[in-house]
């Protein structure tokens, strides 16, 4: 009899056992693969990305998300074709792309202000844009760089015709400042921080001390049409666990760190603690939750553009950016 009851719960056993192997494979199975395209290799402005990742946010959220590199397109491309659901991208590239009736829209800033501005070693005497006059600036080739160059250049009486634009392509700031060039156009958070953590002493002229049009969001969380009028949930699960990464990484910067290193060895760990001290801060700044945007911040920037022949015609606002899938605030 005892043999008779002993198999009888060893049976029992089995079969919850299997029900709950089942169970957790098909929650396994259950989970929405999605993939997030990143700008440029992962690096601080990627942060609570990674931290959604580790800590589970998207798991809770029921989204397996792929995180992946730009290929030769560019992540704007990738979003708006559909090959990738989410991306990383930036104010001044989605406004020109809306305007080419490309359909990407941003759905959060990653951080609430520009950081970027004109970098240069100190020994260059580089103090405010009338220097830039008789000097070498590197950049990759974009017209907008003509163009916030020569407006910032204007309020001193300078103009951009007498700076000489080299492209530098993906040349390494350190070493073009040193070879080829005077100075360039930096994100302090990332090449600002490396070259305090290398004793090199920068000036710099940020964008915002001369213009509020120039305070734009760069970088943003883009998706596209298509998956705002098919999964509008999906992209409120993704953002979900999104905004609890990077509030995440406002409150633990250090631990933050400490994942983004976990999950991108290559990574230099002085670099990105550094950065991460610096920029965890700014991501939501003194806005009322991490990843709202302003439609005024939308309409500085797109008519600056507009003004200085960046754009064929004057931006949409209303469809370029949403609000609509960040969390509710408790």
């Amino acid at each position: 009899m005892k043999k008779v009851l002993f198999s009888i719960a060893l049976i029992a056993l089995l079969v919850i056992t299997g029900c709950a192997n089942d169970d957790t494979t098909h929650q396994e199975q259950s989970l929405e693969e999605v993939t997030m395209v990143l700008d440029w290799t992962p690096n601080t402005n990627h942060t609570g990305l990674y931290v959604a990742q580790a800590e589970g946010f998207f798991e809770e959220e029921g989204l397996d998300v792929e995180i992946t590199l730009p290929g030769e397109s560019g992540a704007s491309q990738v979003v708006a074709s559909g090959k990738a659901e989410f991306g990383i991208g930036a104010q001044e590239g989605l406004t020109q792309a809306r305007t080419q009736d490309i359909p990407i829209v941003s759905i959060a800033a990653v951080i609430q202000h520009n950081t970027s501005g004109f970098a240069s070693p100190a020994d260059k005497g580089i103090t405010s844009p009338a220097d830039y006059a008789g000097k070498t600036y590197g950049g990759w080739g974009a017209p907008v760089e003509a163009a916030v160059l020569d407006s910032l250049m204007q309020q001193e009486g300078a103009s951009v015709e007498d700076v000489n634009i080299v492209n530098m392509g993906n040349s390494d700031f350190f070493t073009a400042v040193e070879r080829d060039i005077d100075f360039a156009w930096i994100y302090y958070g990332w090449t600002g921080i490396e070259a305090e953590l290398r004793d090199i002493d920068l000036n710099m002229q940020y964008l915002t001390d001369y213009s509020e049009k120039l305070d734009y969001y760069t970088p943003v969380i883009t998706t596209n049409e298509t998956m705002i009028e098919e999964n509008p949930e999906t992209i409120e699960k993704f953002l979900a666990a999104v905004s609890k990464g990077y509030n995440y990484a406002i409150d633990n910067p250090e631990e933050a760190a400490d994942i983004l290193i976990e999950a991108v060895p290559d990574l230099d760990e002085e670099l990105v603690r550094a950065s991460q001290e610096w920029l965890s801060p700014k991501y939501q700044d003194d806005a009322s939750q991490w990843g709202i945007q302003d439609e005024q911040v939308w309409a500085n920037y797109s008519d600056w553009m507009y003004e200085n022949d960046l754009l064929d015609r004057e931006l949409d606002t209303n469809g370029a950016f949403t609000n609509e899938f960040l969390p509710e605030q408790e």
